[in-house]
């Protein structure tokens, strides 16, 4: 027996092609390139994990398989949880199952590189930043498939005892500042090498375009086991059925036919996650007395007392966050504003290419109902637009949190999708400077850069990093937030080991943490000495109260033997080292190492690397060699608002900034080893770069109502043809220039776009009807803030109330009776009156 998982987001991608394709009865779409023997090398992946409590295993397998007619080298850009720990590869082909050695980073390429020179199969998996890795696989013989796989563990993050799952699935495109170095990329990727991202060509893969069918087949498994608490609430943000409910356990499937272009997060409750403080004890075997510890602290329940508060809101306003993440970036810091009592102190910094600072004069000031009020009617105003330049407006924020008193807590919000390449960068530059504040980092995406929220959040006293992917999911956060930003109910922590040694400088994270309500806090380190009495050491936290008063606890420890806690500290403490390392501390480089190879965990530093020595297959020493193209994220505007690459100066702060370049043509990245550059014969429907740039650039401008009119672009031919036909759409859409207020014809593609999905209706009526309302709902908002009039914005209200009062009933012919009525009052909305003048006005004025 299965049922339907409760969706979390209703968010779906937004189509950008016409009938699926380029052209009618075309599936490949633009930028789809093709061999007559196959598609792309990735076929499938599959993703297995099994949750015990708050502990998770996941093995991920990818299937790469060769049909083109010479050697094949295929390369992947990929994701994996921020936090895991890496902790087995292998490698499966022509019937052999080859495991992946952990070695230093240099050695293992110097290692796969001769292996493939010689002919030999072989696989290198290599991490470029915390959450994302690339995967090479080499000398793929025609025909051949080979099965890459890589087991993961670590600790999941409780809040409100709500215990929550994330694998990300696609690489989103990242800003990339600096000046172009010139000359060879370092990786293969579509963005050139910078000066602020020397590698950015290692993390950019080229992305598909819109209309190409999903080239992956994709299936997730995921097995919960409550270890004998109570599970509630289980969600999933991708389409999925629990089925075999067995005592305390539920297996969770995700539908067929989903893409790889947001992250999966399923999140569910155990009954008691925070019902007491606790500490379990794992020896690492071996000659050693060495231990690894893991302390669960309770906050306990005292009264709440309430510090003055310095804080500083950093908006990002680039073009990646055009959409609903904008809409929710200016709802969450309005709310959190309208929060601040009088006695807190607050400034706002929005950034693309400029900073722009709240108008209420030079630095922080007093949150009275007047500031408040003038701070939300500004935010109001700041919408999506230019690039990423988040260096300006976050040393800003230091700078005035670093004005503050003693008697003051500081606080700075960043809210943003992280999608920049320049993490090292940020940090080094903020790394001391964000020491005596607390960093809450909201990322606001369906496939947010996760790793780097968590980092930056990592630099400050006690901060934490907050996902949001979609504007359901928002209230919960914001009420989490608040929480976070007032005073802890524990801070300077301090913690003594009785019956063992604490091992120095092992503790992760390095700093205790402080608590807060309803947020438990991990603190994993190393312990070595023989139990005394044969009891299990124990350990004593202390610490103060927000009122001020002394806090101390003794918490008697239990062993036991799950070998996944020594695996999470080692992932915890290299984060920690790795994090010192990009503050300015290149001496950690050889520590990162020990700790990485002493436990076999991933890091930056190592690589794993699988070779095959049973045979050499390729002796002529000529590969194929391709880049996996990845998806557009779901909710991306056609990958255009991203801007991978800036390689420019930013313009004056006292002009406008653009809108930013759009990203280029996804393109597969071949070369020839060894071998004069010849091709296998391929068809590519991908355009020139120029003419696809322009393409890709108005398939955004035609979903976003307030972007530049495209030019028109060069050449002829269909593809000119088909360009044309576009342009044509958006002026007949009467788009504004970038002086040009939005008018209710500018959200007349958005509307038509919902009528085009409504007659094509698929899957669940019930998940389908909340679809369409949630997207009716996110244009309403964008017309009020476009500040039109009620005159065009009643239909949709009265659409999205008569939607969700229809799937709140459960009633699944109510529901279909309320979409008949959608369906037929946007075919009158979108249909232009016989006389152009007469009969209805609004969107045909």
């Amino acid at each position: 027996m299965t049922a339907p998982l409760p969706l979390m987001t209703e968010s779906e991608v937004r189509s950008a092609s016409f009938g699926g394709g380029a052209f009618p009865g075309d599936e490949r779409g633009y930028g789809c390139i093709r061999s007559d023997q196959g598609m792309l090398p990735l076929k499938e992946m599959t993703v297995e994990a099994r949750v015990i409590g708050t502990f998770a295993h996941t093995t991920l397998r990818q299937v790469f398989a060769n049909t083109f007619g010479v050697p094949l080298e295929a390369t992947y850009i990929f994701p994996l949880p921020d936090r895991a720990a890496v902790t087995r590869f292998t490698m499966e082909v022509a019937g052999r199952r080859i495991d992946g050695v952990l070695e230093e980073r240099g050695q293992a390429r110097r290692n796969y590189d001769a292996a493939i020179a010689v002919g030999k199969r072989a696989s290198i998996a290599e991490e470029e930043r915390a959450g994302v890795f690339t995967l090479r696989v080499g000398n793929l013989m025609p025909g051949e498939a080979a099965t890459i796989t890589l087991e993961l563990t670590g600790a999941l993050p409780v809040a409100d005892g709500e215990v929550t799952y994330r694998f990300p699935l696609v690489v989103a495109p990242r800003y990339m500042p600096g000046q172009t170095l010139g000359g060879d990329n370092v990786g293969d990727g579509i963005a050139d090498d910078t000066t602020a991202v020397p590698d950015a060509s290692r993390i950019s893969p080229p992305v598909l375009l819109p209309g190409m069918s999903s080239p992956v087949r994709l299936g997730i498994t995921v097995e919960l086991d409550a270890a004998g608490m109570p599970l509630s609430e289980v969600r999933s943000s991708l389409h999925a059925a629990y089925a075999d409910p067995r005592a305390g356990r539920l297996m969770v499937r995700t539908a067929a036919g989903e893409r790889l272009d947001r992250d999966f997060i399923l999140r569910f409750r155990l009954g008691d996650t925070t019902t007491h403080t606790s500490a379990r004890v794992v020896s690492l075997g071996g000659e050693t007395n060495k231990r690894v510890f893991t302390l669960n602290v309770l906050p306990p329940t005292v009264g709440l007392t309430t510090k003055p508060k310095d804080v500083i809101f950093v908006i990002d306003r680039s073009g990646s966050m055009q959409g609903w993440k904008m809409v929710a970036a200016r709802r969450a810091t309005a709310r959190m504003i309208d929060a601040l009592r009088p006695h807190d102190r607050f400034s706002v910094l929005a950034f693309d290419n400029v900073v722009e600072e709240l108008p209420l004069g030079s630095g922080l000031v007093e949150a009275t109902d007047s500031h408040r009020f003038r701070a939300t009617e500004w935010l109001a105003k700041v919408d999506a637009r230019g690039g990423t330049e988040m260096a300006a407006p976050l040393a800003r924020a230091a700078d005035l949190l670093s004005s503050g008193y003693l008697s003051r807590d500081s606080v700075l919000v960043f809210v943003t999708d992280g999608q920049v390449g320049n993490e090292a960068q940020l940090l080094e530059l903020l790394g001391q400077r964000l020491r005596g504040a607390r960093v809450f980092a909201l990322g606001v995406d369906q496939a947010v850069n996760a790793g780097f929220m968590n980092r930056l959040a990592s630099l400050g006293r006690s901060g934490d990093a907050e996902l949001v992917e979609n504007e359901q999911r928002l209230d919960e956060v914001l009420a989490r937030i608040h929480r976070r930003v007032d005073t802890p109910v524990l801070s300077e922590l301090t913690l003594e080991v009785i019956g063992a040694d604490l091992i120095h400088g092992s503790i992760a994270p390095s700093r205790l943490p402080d608590v807060f309500h309803g947020f438990p806090a991990a603190i994993f380190g190393q312990i070595l000495g023989t139990q005394v009495g044969g009891a299990a050491p124990a350990f004593i936290l202390r610490g103060r109260k927000a009122d001020g008063s002394s806090f101390q606890e003794r918490i008697e420890s239990v062993e036991v033997a799950n070998a996944s806690l020594a695996k999470a500290w080692a992932r915890l403490h290299l984060r920690d080292l790795e994090d010192r390392f990009d503050a300015g501390d290149r001496s950690l480089e050889r520590k990162i190492l020990e700790v990485s190879l002493d436990n076999s965990v991933l890091c930056r530093f190592t690589a794993f690397v699988a070779i095959d020595h049973a045979e050499r297959v390729n002796r002529g020493g000529y590969q194929h060699q391709v880049t996996q193209p990845v998806e557009s994220p779901a909710g991306w505007a056609s990958g255009a608002g991203a801007m991978p690459s800036r390689a420019m100066a930013p313009p004056p702060m006292a002009s406008p900034p653009p809108p930013g370049r759009p990203m280029p043509a996804p393109q597969m990245a071949t070369r020839a080893r060894e071998a004069p550059r010849q091709e296998p014969s391929l068809s590519a429907a991908a355009p020139p770069e120029e003419e696809a740039s322009t393409m890709s650039k108005s398939f955004a401008e035609e979903s976003d109502a307030r972007a530049p009119k495209p030019s028109k672009p060069k050449g002829g031919g269909m593809l000119g043809a088909v360009t044309d036909a576009l342009s044509s759409v958006i002026e007949k859409a009467k788009k504004p220039s970038v002086v040009d207020p939005p008018n209710a014809a500018t959200f007349l593609p958005r509307l038509k776009d919902v009528l085009e999905r409504m007659k094509n209706r698929s899957g669940d009526v019930l998940a389908f009807a909340r679809d369409i309302s949630d997207r009716l709902r996110l244009i309403v908002e964008d017309m009020a803030h476009a500040n039109l009039s009620r005159v065009e914005r009643v239909p949709l209200e009265a659409l999205v109330k008569q939607l969700g009062e229809a799937v709140a009933s459960g009633d699944r012919m109510r529901v279909d009776n309320a979409l008949n009525d959608a369906e037929r009052t946007l075919t009158t909305m979108t249909t232009p009156p016989p006389t152009a003048g007469k009969g209805r006005e609004g969107f045909w004025r």
